[in-house]
């Protein structure tokens, strides 16, 4: 392992692209602890010590969010805006036809994107300013304004550096800004639970339970992460010319978690959205509703899990065109053994797509339950070892070293992964 990690710095290019995104990431963790001005940071913090789903908005912003510093939304603003333009461009004409223009398109895409998170992170920079007015040193609306401005430029500055990551480093940028939060978060887990040990709170016998779920689900994550259906692809032999093309064979991946993370960031927003209201809205009905779906409790966990599986099918849904793939197997001379071209076709990747998504719902709905199993088990409290972020993090560090393993074995060496 270590003479494979020494293939990545002969390479002069992949090195530069390593160590340029070292140099951001340590930009962004600088960046965690600058304060916004005019805010007490210890009145917000109180706030996030519970384990809630605050909590886990604090861990995807590596405590940002409970220091209250500029990166407080973190990259937030931006998937909400990414999700949003992948979902309009089903229903928006326009949109659709970018999708399709290649790499012109994406840079219009791309456009609209940043835009709109602007306007998304103002919005919510407003709504953050406005609910947590107790933490302002001076109430008013010149004090929420700055704050809303500066909040709003760490988002968006935080949108640059994932991009120049995308460009110039190594990865998806975006998604290793996410990655970096989370892990930032370890040391400060485990002194929590080094606290715990020395004041007889928990024992041995929790910590090494703690421990071998947490290996456990990482070891069921990769697996999952990993899992496809492949649909076996046969191509007739044409000849054009005195050429001919096709007479071989291929396969249509489909990933069991084609729709990633994204159902579980829409199902946590909407049961959210109701327990934030509540904070701010002093109505009886209001707050009763808001107890009932607060962070742990029977009614919360089960519509969360429902919501899920729901969102799992729509995502996958939008995403994935199942008549585009039959068509264009039908145009390139491509069949299935077995399966007539055309409709025929569309129905058997539909059923097979169906049957896997469920398999992959259920994944996701447990996962996202994970942290209240992991609590009730080991009775370890105020430690956060969710399934989301276990997903977040094996995803994008899978992702980033097959893109060094592709560079690495391109330029005949070793490959980084065995």
């Amino acid at each position: 392992m270590l003479s494979a990690l020494t293939n990545i710095y002969k390479i002069p290019e992949l090195r530069q692209k390593v160590i340029f995104t070292l140099i951001m990431f340590s930009i962004f963790r600088m960046g965690t602890h600058i304060p916004v001005p005019g805010v007490n940071p210890a009145v917000i913090e109180q706030l996030f010590n519970t384990g809630n789903l605050f909590g886990l908005m604090d861990l995807f912003s590596g405590g940002a969010l409970s220091k209250f510093s500029i990166f407080a939304m973190s990259i937030t603003p931006y998937i909400n805006a990414a999700i949003i333009i992948q979902l309009l461009t089903v229903v928006i004409p326009t949109l659709e036809q970018w999708s399709k223009e290649g790499q012109e398109g994406h840079k219009k895409t791309t456009q609209v994107t940043r835009g709109l998170t602007v306007v998304l992170a103002f919005l919510q920079a407003i709504g953050m300013s406005i609910g947590l007015k107790d933490a302002i040193l001076n109430p008013g609306i010149p004090s929420i304004l700055i704050i809303a401005i500066t909040l709003t430029a760490g988002t968006v500055f935080l949108m640059w550096v994932g991009e120049q990551i995308t460009a110039q480093g190594v990865g998806n940028g975006i998604s290793l800004i996410i990655f970096a939060g989370i892990v930032a978060a370890l040391p400060k887990n485990l002194q929590k639970l080094y606290q715990y040990l020395q004041a007889g709170t928990i024992n041995g016998f929790n910590i090494f339970l703690f421990v071998f779920i947490a290996l456990a689900m990482v070891v069921l994550v990769v697996m999952i992460e990993q899992a496809q259906r492949r649909i076996p692809i046969s191509y007739a032999k044409r000849v054009v010319g005195l050429r001919s093309y096709g007479g071989h064979s291929s396969h249509i991946p489909l990933k069991v978690t084609q729709a990633g993370v994204i159902p579980i960031i829409f199902a946590s927003s909407v049961l959210m959205f109701p327990v934030t209201i509540a904070q701010f809205i002093d109505v009886p009905w209001v707050k009763t509703v808001a107890g009932y779906l607060a962070w742990g409790t029977p009614l919360q966990t089960s519509l969360y899990a429902l919501l899920i599986i729901f969102f799992t099918y729509f995502y996958t849904a939008v995403t994935v065109k199942i008549s585009d793939m039959a068509e264009n197997l039908k145009k390139y001379g491509g069949f299935i053994p077995g399966i007539r071209p055309g409709k025929p076709t569309e129905d058997y990747l539909d059923h097979v797509l169906t049957r896997i998504t469920l398999a992959g719902a259920f994944f996701l709905a447990f996962i996202a339950i994970l942290p209240n199993m992991i609590a009730a088990m080991t009775h370890i409290e105020g430690v956060y070892f969710g399934g989301t972020a276990l997903l977040i993090v094996v995803g994008v560090a899978l992702n980033t070293m097959k893109q060094i393993e592709s560079m690495v074995v391109m330029r005949h060496y070793q490959g980084f992964m065995k």
